[in-house]
């Protein structure tokens, strides 16, 4: 049996099983919402300690030339080669305010795969100066498919991966900036 389709059974006995079950208390249902990271394509913000919680953050945020605000996310920074490597692999869902920035040392052609994806991505290609160079639109790989194959090619320095989706609901295309601080 394949790992998405693990989940998704998985999934959906805990949906039974929390349909069941009744409540202790407001507070306890308040904190369970609160908790709750929604996935790609869907509303609603990620706590702190939700997604990528052994990662170092940042806010990013993508802007037009005239520096009107697009649109931020919260992104885990992928910074050495382990962590670039494995990526958004391990991640079972991507909410809408947060991401990934992958952080290389110079400028370069890079190609990002789906390798081991629950979810489709944006991938937002940026130079040295944070110039948006290129946006690619990754669906989530076919069932039969692990995602090595897929292959997404750009140039840049930094990487943003966010909800699939994000880039064209907010306008973000190629010539916005991102601003970030490392």
């Amino acid at each position: 049996m394949d790992r998405r389709t693990y989940l998704r059974g998985v999934g959906a006995g805990v949906a039974v099983l929390a349909g069941c079950a009744s409540r202790e208390s407001e507070r306890t249902d308040a904190e369970s919402t609160a908790n709750r990271s929604t996935s790609a394509g869907t509303s609603g913000p990620a706590t702190a300690s939700g997604v990528h919680r052994d990662y170092e953050t940042t806010t990013v945020r993508a802007l037009t030339p005239d520096r009107e605000s697009l649109g931020e996310v919260t992104a885990a920074i992928a910074d050495t080669p382990e962590l670039r490597y494995r990526g958004l692999s391990e991640t079972e869902t991507l909410p809408v305010d947060r991401g990934m920035l992958f952080v290389f040392d110079a400028v370069a052609d890079r190609s990002f795969v789906m390798r081991r994806m629950d979810f489709g991505i944006d991938i937002v290609y940026a130079d040295g100066e944070k110039t948006i160079t290129a946006i690619r639109h990754a669906p989530v790989p076919a069932p039969e498919e692990d995602g090595s194959d897929q292959r997404y090619p750009g140039r840049g320095q930094y990487v943003l991966e966010v909800a699939y989706g994000w880039t064209t609901d907010r306008g973000v295309e190629a010539g916005d900036r991102l601003a970030f601080e490392l």
